[in-house]
């Protein structure tokens, strides 16, 4: 008997007892489903990051930060004081922290791997004010190395503009009086900022674009670099010579690659000079870890369904064994050699997981269309190009492939048991 033949015959022997069969491909198909879905999640939201990332074309920028004790130590817990360090000072997220200065900067621009140096003022302005002459209040980020943002409209600000240009958020577009994001783009915004006496300045800002929501995009507006110059020499008006020049952070390009022994090799000469390094990856990692831990749990409750699922693999085929004793007997004594009849029941379970996964994976994929499209006008409508769940070929390929070989491996104690059938015995079962 040819393999053709001891298929096609698996295939028709398969689905001599349906609704057992039926039951058997049901339970298999509880785990492909979850596999294929939990997988289908953790692919759509990776996917998601990449491609902000990508787009964002920050690959290569470093984020440095003075090295803070406090973080190591706990929070609210008191840092220990070190002459020559400036720390913050504020109610903000990095209150407390320490700022870098001029000299600071000075060092990490004779660093060779470190290119585009740029540091972060750090900005308080009391309001921004549009056209319809409301005004709101509104956190101030330096554009710094994110020389490229995800925009619903409008244009990227050059890093030598030398005017006054500001990146609003999509949200403030409608409270500042704009119709929408396009309308937006190339008009004027008044914001305004209180030196150290308490006089208060204002400043003309042109939307260069309009900032669309993404799990990578910075908060708030975003200055550009004039507009940042401008509004904090406005807020360092009364304060000491000394006292100016304090950075929150500084941006930096990478040169010669972004490989991990590379990126590792300047985070640690960064550590010894006193200075932190994140990327834009690093900040992510704690989310995609999250992600991939919970991925990983709900794969744990698949692969349990499917060992379920291979013991119904094992009784179906055993029963199958029972009941074809007399005809593999007599496939025997016709000359069918063992490993052909163990062959035959090897392909009937692979089969039945194949058929398994296939209507798993079919109703995960339906499933995950709708939820996408139900998602994109609900909970992700702020962030387009969010799919929620993404179905590659080389994850679908790895779980029937996973499958059929769980099926495999369950449907070899019958196989063999039926190979290991003495012909004259088997024809003399009743």
């Amino acid at each position: 008997m040819k393999f053709r033949d001891i298929f096609l015959t698996a295939s028709a022997n398969m689905f001599r007892s349906k609704l057992r069969t039926g039951l058997t491909i049901t339970a298999i198909f509880i785990g492909a489903l979850t596999l294929t879905v939990t997988n289908g999640l953790s692919a759509g939201i990776s996917s998601y990051i990449d491609k902000q990332v990508n787009n964002l074309g920050q690959g290569d920028v470093i984020s440095i930060t003075a090295k803070n004790t406090t973080s190591s130590s706990g929070a609210g817990n008191p840092q220990k004081y070190e002459p020559g360090k400036v720390s913050g000072r504020g109610s903000g997220p990095d209150a407390g922290g320490i700022l870098l200065t001029q000299s600071d900067i000075d060092i990490l621009k004779t660093d060779q791997d470190l290119t585009d140096i740029k540091p972060a003022y750090v900005l308080n302005p009391d309001y921004i004010q549009g056209v319809n002459g409301d005004k709101y209040v509104v956190s101030l980020s330096p554009l710094g190395g994110n020389n490229k943002l995800d925009l619903a409209a409008g244009r990227q600000i050059a890093s030598d503009a030398s005017d006054n240009q500001v990146v609003l958020p999509i949200s403030y577009v409608a409270a500042l009086g704009f119709n929408d994001a396009a309308s937006a783009v190339g008009k004027s915004v008044t914001i305004a900022v209180s030196d150290a006496t308490g006089e208060q300045h204002t400043v003309t800002a042109t939307v260069a674009g309009v900032q669309q929501k993404g799990i990578v995009s910075l908060s708030g507006a975003v200055a550009g670099s004039a507009l940042e110059v401008n509004l904090y020499n406005l807020q360092t008006i009364g304060l000491p010579a000394a006292s100016k020049n304090r950075y929150q952070s500084a941006s930096a390009r990478m040169v010669g690659g972004t490989g991990d022994a590379r990126l590792k090799e300047i985070k640690d000469r960064l550590d010894k000079l006193g200075f932190t390094g994140t990327t834009t990856a690093d900040r992510l990692g704690a989310f995609k870890t999250v992600i991939n831990a919970i991925t990983l749990v709900l794969n744990a409750f698949a692969i349990i369904a499917l060992l379920a699922a291979s013991f119904g693999i094992v009784n179906t085929l055993l029963m199958s064994v029972q009941e074809r004793t007399k005809e593999i007997g007599l496939m025997k004594a016709m000359g069918m050699r063992s490993y052909r009849i163990f062959l035959l029941f090897s392909i009937e379970a692979v089969l039945i997981g194949f058929w398994g996964s296939a209507v798993g994976v079919a109703v995960a994929m339906a499933v995950g269309f709708g939820a996408n499209h139900i998602a994109a006008n609900g909970i992700l409508k702020d962030l387009p190009g969010f799919d929620l769940l993404l179905f590659p070929w080389q994850s679908i390929a790895g779980i029937f492939l996973l499958i059929m070989a769980v099926a495999f491996v369950a449907g070899t104690l019958p196989a063999w048991r039926a190979a290991r059938q003495n012909p004259i015995t088997a024809l003399r079962y009743e």
